[in-house]
């Protein structure tokens, strides 16, 4: 069988190598638009941060076995009739299968001035295009991808000041890495909080307390009208009069599913690629995965969605699991960002909720509970009982009967609350990797297999490689199996 894909992101490269680690009889080629080998762009925070360089934010390898990776070859059409597609340089690849896997597309806000008009361009409401064939100006750039990345730091090297433009989660990541660069940064949001899809009014009034502390001023409820290129820098306009000056101005105002391809192939399409619980389109011979498919109503922007659409189709298309379905996984948003500990999960509403915030502190809490099964929380700042939170949503357990316990983080008069004080006491189901649902019981087995370091737990399990915010929690489950673990004692788990 012949299996190409259409696009080398986070979605791509798994899919390629969940084909190649089953070693069947398939045939796969990978077609990526941008030149770079795959990349974690959850860990482009990081990389803005100089927390990392970009060889470490690079996805291993998919080619070998089967597979060939080519980036930097932009497919411009699809022919399902000959089942075939055409590249930007006019090769033409044949499948049995194809997967679109094309992700999405910054959303670039139609607030631009041209340089030297005098009046400033009043933009509609809601009005906003994609990125492509959008020319921003010198020192503006979109926070997507590694090419953005890349401009950001160069601007940065001569610029004071930055305006990021959006308060979401991807808005915030990068207004901490350009701190951390030493700019004074602030963020330009148009709703009235901060992180608005997850978070509600009181933890955005704590977060922005918090972001004050660490140098970064958060304008609310505050709509741009327009953004004009300056000698100087750039100004960014305010639909209440306010005039902003930047020497860099960050655009992380969402993003749209990228649906070009399949729309001009006859594809149904929404918002996304429309796909079934199997994750094909209404073409049996085409797949759709990651941020440019659209599930039940819902499109992707989170990791652990995309790699399990992966696992379901790969297994389809090699006959490991013909049957395999796709079943959207409990997703925790995080905040990753020195400073702040911020984690949103579920819906918001129901018929018991408790909510605890002490704004000094930078604490907030918000438990919602349904049928005594924990449906929603946030947890920000520093509360010992996160972990048993995530865990509770997670595996969908009763929540205990002093609830003041996981909003506090102890019971009135007693001590903290622990998820566990040794590894040895969490339970096999527990998730330690939440992007890749990697519990503490696989990397307990991993280890009795044979991996005698960090390094091969990872490779063998892939946990720590979407977000990384359970680094510790793996290393320190990797350190206790190495301190009980030998040729004379069995490991108790």
């Amino acid at each position: 069988m012949k299996v190409t894909v259409i696009g080398y992101g986070m979605a791509g490269s798994r899919l390629a190598a969940e084909l190649r680690a089953r070693k069947a009889d398939v045939k796969v080629t990978v077609l990526g638009a941008e030149p770079h080998r795959a990349y974690n762009r959850i860990m482009l925070s990081n990389l803005l941060a100089g927390k990392v360089g970009e060889a470490d934010v690079e996805i291993t390898e998919a080619a070998g076995h089967g597979v060939d990776v080519r980036p930097g070859t932009a497919v411009v059409s699809i022919d399902r009739e000959a089942r075939t597609v055409t590249t930007d340089c006019g090769e033409v690849h044949p499948y049995d299968h194809l997967v679109l896997a094309t992700g999405g597309e910054a959303i670039i806000p139609d607030v631009f001035t041209p340089r030297g008009q005098g009046v400033p361009h009043v933009a509609a409401t809601a009005s906003a295009t994609p990125r492509s064939g959008v020319e921003l100006p010198e020192r503006v750039a979109v926070f997507r991808t590694l090419d953005d990345c890349r401009r950001i730091l160069a601007v940065a090297e001569s610029a004071r000041t930055a305006i990021v433009l959006g308060g979401g989660l991807l808005g915030l990541e990068a207004a901490r890495g350009l701190t951390a660069r030493g700019l004074s940064v602030r963020v330009v949001h148009a709703v009235d909080r901060l992180m608005n899809r997850q978070i509600d009014t009181g933890a955005s009034g704590v977060l922005t307390r918090t972001l004050a502390g660490l140098g970064i001023e958060c304008v609310l409820d505050a709509a741009t009208e327009s953004v004009e290129s300056t000698p100087d820098g750039i100004t960014v306009r305010l639909a209440d009069g306010r005039a902003l000056d930047a020497d860099l101005l960050v655009l992380a105002c969402g993003v749209r599913a990228e649906t070009g391809l399949a729309r001009a192939a006859g594809l149904r399409t929404n918002r996304g690629v429309l796909v079934d619980d199997a994750m094909r389109t209404d073409d049996p011979a085409i797949s759709a995965i990651g941020d440019c498919a659209e599930h039940d109503g819902v499109t992707g922007g989170l990791v652990a969605p995309a790699w399990e659409q992966a696992r379901v189709v790969a297994a389809r298309l090699t006959g490991e699991d013909p049957d395999a379905v796709y079943r959207p996984p409990a997703v925790v948003t995080r905040l990753k960002a020195t400073g702040i500990d911020l984690a949103a999960m579920g819906t918001l509403d129901g018929p018991e909720e408790l909510t605890f915030a002490d704004p000094a502190r930078g604490t907030y809490a918000r438990l919602v509970i349904d049928g005594e099964r924990l449906t929603g929380a946030i947890m920000l700042g520093d509360n010992p009982a996160i972990g048993t939170v995530i865990q509770l949503f997670d595996r969908g357990t009763p929540v205990p009967s002093d609830r003041r316990a996981l909003l506090l983080g102890r019971a009135l008069g007693a001590a903290p609350v622990t998820v566990a004080e040794s590894p040895a006491l969490m339970p096999d189901a527990a998730t330690v990797c939440q992007c890749n649902n990697v519990s503490k019981g696989a990397l307990v087995r991993c280890w009795r297999s044979g991996a005698r370091s960090i390094g091969d737990v990872v490779a063998a399990t892939r946990a720590t490689t979407g977000c990384g915010t359970c680094g510790d929690a793996v290393r320190g489950i990797v350190d206790w199996l190495s301190s009980v673990d030998s040729p004379a004692s069995e490991v108790v788990a």
